[in-house]
């Protein structure tokens, strides 16, 4: 009877794993992840070499009340493309929609280069969200087919490497590019990068070839999902900032979001084919993740945005160095990565690591807004290395957790579903923190520049600010002051939500290889 168990382990354990060749070499592997994780560089890379240079964008191109959107643009199409993305790539192979989201992108790049104005760069940042939702399921979904969650450890190193590319040389390269090239080039960058991993994406990468289509996509489901994210982004952007928030427009705005999102509900109940399965929520660890994973999303890039605008027009630093001023935040985050990753694999444990990184993020948000003109930036540091620490043990974890939820078949369900939720908190964090933090910059102003010392009249870049009177100045980055104040504030707040969420997190073992696992596939051979 004890041999009929091991097994019958070793089979669950072998049924388990992807459809992969078990002769194909760990070598092999690794030249696949690089390639993935190349492309994931070119995602990540852009909204941060973005944010670094957005006063100087916004100096040349105007449009400070449009601010928040040239990211909320980006982050509201990747969210809103994610699950068709996914939906493609189960239904009609993942290796030619990943390298048609990548072309996508680069097209989107290269038109946002050319902008002419605040408007065009916010629609050709749309195009290249649409190209990066692509981007992030694919390399989630195949890294969840090739590796089990169990090994997926090994390659933790890799993907810290990558990310710490990214967000360390993210700001420096935008910084440096806006300084010295102009803030064009931020988005040109794209191009060569893009390349590479369309060269080696299509050289590398070897899936099994679908058959065809299983089954039509759901496009009733997929529009209404869209519409109902758009209509309730334009509530949080224009409500008292455009519009009062009891106008006709932010009341209309709201029916149409919830009608939106309930009816989305409804087809995804009678769909044969529904973009994102009902039944993945059944598991309450793929719900608290996403719930996490949103919360991760909606803080990251809320930080990532206003710390460099407060650096700059508070502290007096260059856009390049502000983004060296990012570093502590951003190699704790690295680090604590790292470290949580290699545990896992070891241990098979992960439930300590949402709760300790949520303590850690509520913290390092409530330190961030109490930061005043006065604040030196060893001190930001300080509390930007404890936010970093807290993101880092959450940035892996729950995609980890989200697909170690689900069956093999919901794997592209899991991880479009897990991107999908931290795409939408980026949109509503950005959105929210950027409203808010507008909207008292522009009071602060009125209250202590008077009427010719308005929001308008200094355009967040250093050059601009040089310019202004004494006073003026004085003002203005009082009012930045104030606004990054609530930003933080009420992110530390939203933050709470995570931190309740992942106490409540069970602990089911990964799949895939370890010690138990690797000695019961041998005896069931």
């Amino acid at each position: 009877m004890s041999d009929l168990k091991k097994a019958a382990v070793g089979a669950a354990a072998v049924a388990d794993r992807p459809a992969a060749k078990p002769e194909t070499p760990q070598r092999s592997v690794r030249v696949v992840m690089l390639a993935l994780m190349i492309t994931m560089l070119l995602a990540m890379l852009d909204n941060l070499i973005v944010g670094t240079a957005m006063p100087t964008i916004v100096g040349d191109l105007g449009g400070m009340e449009h601010l928040s959107w040239v990211v909320t643009a980006y982050t509201l199409a990747t969210a809103a493309s994610t699950p068709i993305w996914g939906k493609l790539g189960d239904m009609y192979g993942r290796k030619g929609i990943f390298l048609t989201s990548i072309v996508i992108f680069l097209a989107g790049s290269v038109l946002s280069g050319m902008a002419q104005d605040m408007g065009q760069l916010i629609g050709f940042r749309a195009v290249q969200g649409l190209g990066a939702g692509g981007l992030m399921v694919g390399v989630m979904a195949i890294i969840g087919d090739l590796v089990p969650p169990r090994e997926r450890g090994k390659y933790q190193g890799m993907m810290a490497g990558v990310m710490a590319i990214a967000m360390i040389g993210g700001p420096l390269v935008g910084g440096t590019i806006t300084d010295h090239l102009g803030w064009r080039w931020s988005f040109y960058i794209n191009l060569p990068l893009g390349a590479i991993a369309l060269a080696m994406v299509t050289i590398v990468l070897h899936l099994p070839k679908r058959k065809g289509a299983q089954g039509k996509i759901d496009y009733l489901g997929a529009g209404l999902l869209t519409l109902g994210i758009t209509a309730i982004v334009l509530v949080t952007t224009w409500g008292g900032t455009e519009y009062d928030w009891n106008s006709a427009m932010i009341m209309e705005l709201i029916a149409i979001g919830v009608v939106s999102l309930v009816g989305f509900v409804f087809v995804e109940t009678k769909a044969a084919e529904p973009i994102i399965p009902l039944r993945v929520f059944r598991s309450r660890n793929f719900t608290l993740m996403a719930v996490v994973g949103f919360v991760a999303g909606f803080v990251m890039f809320g930080a990532v945005l206003f710390l460099p605008l407060y650096q700059q027009s508070v502290q007096g630093a260059s856009a390049t160095n502000s983004g060296l001023l990012l570093l502590p935040m951003l190699l704790a985050m690295m680090a604590v990565s790292l470290i949580a990753g290699r545990v896992t694999t070891s241990t098979g444990k992960y439930k300590v690591f949402p709760v300790i990184g949520s303590v850690l993020m509520v913290t390092g948000l409530f330190l961030l807004s109490r930061m005043d003109v006065d604040t030196t930036r060893f001190t930001s540091g300080v509390y930007m290395a404890v936010l970093g620490a807290g993101m880092g043990f959450l940035m892996q974890i729950t995609m980890l957790v989200a697909q170690n939820s689900v069956e093999m078949k919901d794997m592209g369900v899991a991880s479009s579903g897990a991107t999908l939720f931290r795409s939408l908190g980026s949109s509503f964090g950005v959105a929210i923190m950027g409203a808010l933090f507008t909207g008292r910059v522009q009071d602060e102003m009125v209250a202590r520049g008077g009427g010719a010392a308005t929001a308008k009249s200094a355009q967040l870049d250093a050059a601009s600010l040089a310019k202004l009177p004494d006073a003026a100045r004085e003002a203005y980055q009082f009012a930045v002051s104030s606004g990054t104040h609530i930003a933080f504030l009420v992110g530390a707040s939203v933050a709470l939500i995570a931190l309740v969420a992942s106490v409540f997190v069970k602990e089911v073992p990964l799949r895939g290889a370890g010690p138990v696992t690797k000695q019961a596939e041998a005896e069931a051979v």
